[in-house]
């Protein structure tokens, strides 16, 4: 049986790795950050910010943003007129996530690719690029998630996405890359961003996920790219004032939170390792921060064993019947990971 609810037990939150909150040192910057008027771009704090991403990936300029769902439609926006369609994974962030925007903003179609763990071929991509017809859209730009959230924090190497690159200059397609947690691919694969982001035209990065500052992201490409992006930007109502001090905690999250996502991939792995023994659990594949399990009927549906790990202040989100998410962070430690693998195999039993 589950351990009684201790209420002197701070909560383990699983839930997301959005949950984090400023640490101490990161309060600090954001304090103590020299701010200006960012519309006017005079905050030199987020231009600071904006020139050290734009470096960091190899593109000309750089644009900071509030939310990576606000990063890929401005980038979808910049990149296609309507009519015009998107080739994603079925299991994409900007499908499943981002409440149907390529379509209420950019008045864009999505074309839906199949694949494991949500990857694709090139042979994928060229079939579905439409013919050149009055009848059909016109196919303009790929997508790509990096690390895949839910392909299990998937990720995709250099090679792959050169050769879907390939691919997609030979058929006339723009490349995104939606880079919402691309240093937990940087650090899982040992690879320079740099060498992801030459692939594509436009990339973006979030500084709220695993790198643990509370609100932002960017978007990065060429000059004419970032002029569009900018009045898109102003236009969906993300150009911020005084935003230098969110850049500050995105800043501060790239100096010190980067080298540190190794140790959320080893908790992730460690949890997916130890709930893997029991024979009622099913683990996907664990390369990142990502946990997906499923149970068999015989341990109760996802939202009971919700319910039992939120008794026990453990916290983890249901996706189905079966189906469940956690996902590690910065707050979370080996001691939290050890207590939450012990909650969750008592409450299903052996």
């Amino acid at each position: 049986m589950p351990h009684p609810p201790d209420s002197d037990r701070p909560v383990i939150d699983l839930r997301s790795d959005t949950v984090t909150q400023p640490t101490d040192a990161m309060r600090e910057a954001m304090m103590s950050a020299p701010l200006g008027d960012d519309i006017f771009s005079d905050d030199p704090t987020v231009n600071a910010l904006q020139d050290r991403v734009a470096k960091m990936f190899g593109m000309d300029a750089a644009l900071f943003v509030p939310s990576g769902t606000m990063a890929n439609q401005i980038a979808i926006r910049s990149h296609t007129e309507p009519g015009d369609e998107i080739i994603c994974h079925q299991l994409s962030h900007i499908y499943l996530y981002e409440a149907g925007a390529p379509a209420a903003i950019s008045g864009c179609s999505l074309r839906l690719l199949n694949g494991d763990r949500g990857m694709f071929t090139p042979d994928d991509l060229r079939a579905a690029i439409r013919p050149v017809d009055q009848h059909f859209p016109v196919s303009r730009l790929c997508v790509i998630e990096n690390t895949q959230n839910r392909g299990g924090g998937s990720v995709w190497s250099v090679d792959q996405i050169a050769k879907i690159s390939e691919a997609s200059r030979e058929l006339g397609l723009k490349m995104h890359l939606d880079g919402a947690r691309i240093m937990n691919a940087c650090v899982a694969s040992g690879t320079n961003v740099k060498d992801y982001a030459q692939h594509f035209d436009s990339t973006t990065i979030c500084f709220s996920k695993g790198l643990g500052a509370p609100v932002g992201s960017a978007v990065a490409g060429n000059k004419t790219f970032i002029n569009r992006a900018r009045r898109f930007r102003k236009m969906f109502g993300g150009a911020m004032r005084q935003s230098g001090i969110l850049a500050a905690a995105a800043n501060h999250a790239l100096d010190h939170h980067v080298d540190r996502l190794k140790e959320d991939h080893e908790n992730a792995a460690t949890l997916a390792k130890r709930l893997s023994k029991n024979p009622k659990i099913k683990v996907d594949p664990c390369e990142t921060n990502i946990v997906y399990f499923d149970l068999n009927e015989s341990a109760g549906t996802a939202p009971e064993l919700e319910a039992k790990l939120l008794q026990n202040n453990v916290r983890m989100l249901a996706l189905g019947p079966q189906r469940l998410r956690a996902v590690t962070h910065l707050h979370i430690t080996n001691a939290d990971i050890d207590h939450a693998a012990k909650i969750i195999l008592e409450s299903i039993g052996t």
